[in-house]
């Protein structure tokens, strides 16, 4: 019979306090997160653009702060104290929280966008209209949910790839690599493609994100995509040759010398996410090698149903 040993201290036997740059970055990410809150609930707040610009720096200054007072007065080298004890990291109440969370702003995302206050004709509203201001700002048109999605994505890597570089400053290799992830996100996935709108608003849409290739960008090959790139000018055929020549030419040679890191831990925005954000999370994952095969089979059979079914796709456009 397993022996265990019960703890009947009446006091945590861990050390949980926050030190003070941890404190101000907590209370500015939750006072940014709150502005958020209020704006989803369309509360009309004046000034709009301040609170916009103020609360996403608010959000980043808190990000940073809370990584600077994590880990850069501890000596160098990895550090995963309590990832087991902390509710958040080990599927305790906070993890099923958010969890639930994301997974519901997910949902509204993707099927239910109106209920962020997308409007379909007419002005935007809740947390939609709140990132109108940076919409105009970059692209010249109303915030989309898309748009605001990909804001908070950037933050959320900029934020978490500061933190990723202290905990791993004594690692030149994993600093180099997360810099490049935060690099790609900010330039080619968000100011790039908007930049790229606001210069070319009389075409149809189009993806603009020089790095985001078939299969992660699935539509790529849909009908109605290839026949705003055919339509598309200048940088629409730039686009379709850039793509397909990403596709068969530049990714396979530099998945030959340097494996599939090159683009997922290096360039692409999942996993920059992943190395960032997901970083705290690693302890989760099954390290068994009944899971390892599953996820080798799964990648291989799901690559092998996009290729058929895009091959369908182009055929119905042919």
């Amino acid at each position: 019979m397993k022996k265990t040993t019960q703890n009947l201290s009446i006091a945590s036997h861990q050390k949980n306090e926050l030190n003070m740059l941890q404190k101000v970055g907590s209370a500015l990410a939750v006072l940014a997160l709150f502005i958020l809150v209020l704006a989803f609930f369309n509360l009309q707040l004046q000034s709009k653009s301040f609170w916009l610009y103020g609360s996403l720096f608010a959000l980043l200054a808190g990000l940073v702060l809370y990584s600077k007072g994590t880990y850069l007065y501890q000596p160098a080298g990895i550090k995963n104290d309590n990832v087991f004890f902390k509710s958040i990291t080990n599927k305790g109440f906070l993890a099923w929280m958010v969890g639930i969370m994301l997974t519901a702003f997910y949902i509204v995302l993707y099927w239910f966008p109106k209920y962020l206050g997308l409007a379909e004709n007419g002005k935007n509203i809740g947390l939609v209209g709140f990132f109108d201001p940076l919409s105009l700002l970059l692209n010249g048109k109303p915030a989309s949910q898309w748009f605001v999605y990909g804001t908070l994505y950037t933050v959320a890597i900029l934020g978490l790839g500061y933190k990723f570089i202290l905990k791993y400053r004594h690692n030149k290799y994993q600093q180099v690599r997360t810099i490049s992830v935060m690099f790609f996100q900010l330039g080619f996935a968000f100011l790039l493609p908007e930049f790229l709108e606001k210069l070319n608003p009389e075409k149809a849409y189009f993806a603009k994100d020089l790095k985001n290739m078939w299969p992660l960008n699935y539509y790529f090959f849909n009908d109605w995509h290839l026949t705003n790139l055919t339509n598309g000018g200048n940088l629409g055929l730039f686009m379709l040759i850039w793509g397909i020549a990403l596709i068969f030419i530049i990714s396979p040679i530099l998945t030959y010398f340097y494996g599939k890191r090159w683009y997922c831990s290096w360039v692409c925005g999942c996993g920059g996410l992943a190395e960032t954000a997901g970083d705290s999370f690693r302890q989760l994952s099954d390290k068994s090698t009944k899971a390892w095969k599953f996820e080798r089979w799964s990648i291989h059979l799901v690559l092998v149903f996009s290729i058929v079914m895009t091959i369908a796709v182009i055929f119905t456009f042919l």
